[in-house]
């Protein structure tokens, strides 16, 4: 099951600069990369990102719905269905 991060600049929330999407169970995690303008999958980086205690302020979980607004404002495209990010993790853990 996905959950759904908005990433914000700062503590003062606004609007979402970025997203993060993991499967809490697997650890598998997708994070869309603002100077690459891709989705990244990098779960290290994700664990990294919401365990930090400075980062508390920055990120909140969201719905799905929320996730595919954000995904369409930060991105400029639809967000991955769950399909495609499952398949996105199996390549990503293949070449780990």
């Amino acid at each position: 099951m996905l959950t759904y991060y908005a990433i914000f600049r700062a503590a003062e929330k606004g609007e979402a600069a970025g997203l993060l999407l993991m499967d809490v169970d697997s650890g598998d995690a997708l994070i869309w990369n603002n100077r690459l303008q891709e989705w990244t999958y990098d779960p290290g980086l994700a664990v990294r990102f919401l365990d930090d205690h400075r980062n508390f302020s920055r990120y909140r979980e969201v719905e799905a719905a929320e996730a595919r607004r954000i995904a369409e404002r930060v991105t400029g495209g639809a967000l991955p269905g769950e399909a495609e990010v499952v398949n996105i993790f199996r390549q990503g853990n293949s070449r780990e």
